[in-house]
């Protein structure tokens, strides 16, 4: 329809001076909320993404830390992410610090390249724990001090209501808990209290507590955290739930898999007479939080980043 001054936007226009075939003006790009974003992408040279696995290098272990970084991956293309083991030490499993004297040396060569100076961290190291652990935090830190790449280290992956979420996820799926919270369909297996199950002494005891309160309120049921490293936790703690009331417990290790050691988990269940759910592994969170570490350290914002923001 027009107006009477002229076409209405996005009518074909008549050229006065070739006529002919009419030509159309462009449409101008919708804003506000209508507005699709831009894509989000790596920005160009920012440092890798190493992820910094524990415990001891296995096919299990680099299996899960790739779909890890796969994760992150997808979330920004573009994005360089590399797996080092603190336990690594060949070519199959590459210690943590040969991966980042390589990405310290890549960058170097790209700086002479473009004949410009290098500055900046060659690399962000995302550890791959849940909670923190003062031993093994040391020992990432030295692997970044002796590759000299000036890596910048971030923090641990939780406390975090994702990881609550994670829990809540691994639960189910062995029959502990009911699926949906919104509905309020039961489960016969399901438990009545639940034992966090972490490693990394009592820092990471008290930290895997916050998560904990968090996956009470979730399943409302009593949630206590308790160290598998402790000799006599788990048992003391399911002790301590049954004097509360709970009679059908359930053991939910607050570990993404590798720093597990072998047989532990099962130990551990038989100790305090209940059934267990699986390590978080490579939950979709996991990959997330580790990127949305990365991001912080970049100063990169990922869509809805201040969701469900982390608990420190």
């Amino acid at each position: 329809m027009s107006s009477p001054t002229g076409p209405a936007p996005g009518s074909p226009r008549i050229d006065a001076d070739a006529p002919g075939l009419p030509v159309r003006t462009p449409r101008s790009r919708p804003s506000g909320r209508h507005r699709k974003p831009e894509p989000l992408a790596a920005p160009e040279g920012a440092p890798a993404l190493v992820l910094a696995v524990p415990g001891t290098p296995a096919p299990a272990a680099r299996s899960l830390a790739e779909e890890v970084s796969s994760i992150a991956r997808s979330e920004l293309p573009g994005l360089d992410a590399r797996i080092g083991y603190v336990d690594g030490g060949d070519d199959e499993f590459p210690s943590l610090e040969a991966v980042l004297t390589q990405a310290a040396a890549e960058q170097r060569a790209t700086a002479e390249a473009a004949g410009r100076p290098d500055h900046g961290p060659a690399a962000v190291v995302v550890p791959l724990l849940a909670g923190p652990d003062s031993a093994l935090l040391r020992r990432i830190r030295q692997a970044i001090m002796n590759s000299g790449s000036g890596a910048e280290l971030t923090d641990v992956l939780g406390p975090h209501p994702l990881l609550a979420e994670a829990l809540h996820v691994r639960l189910s799926e062995a029959g502990l808990a009911r699926a949906d919270r919104a509905r309020l369909f039961t489960v016969a297996t399901a438990a009545d209290g639940i034992i966090l199950a972490t490693v990394g002494g009592e820092e990471a005891v008290q930290a895997a507590g916050i998560t904990g309160m968090l996956l009470s309120a979730r399943l409302a049921v009593p949630v206590l955290a308790a160290g598998l490293d402790e000799e006599g936790a788990i048992a003391r703690t399911a002790e301590q739930l049954r004097a509360a009331g709970s009679q059908q417990l359930a053991l939910a290790p607050y570990l993404i898999g590798p720093e597990l050691a072998d047989g532990l988990l099962g130990a551990a269940a038989e100790e305090a007479g209940c059934a267990s759910a699986e390590a978080l592994g490579a939950y979709g969170a996991v990959g997330r939080l580790v990127l949305s570490n990365y991001a912080a350290a970049m100063g990169i914002a990922l869509p809805g980043q201040g969701l469900g923001a982390a608990v420190r």
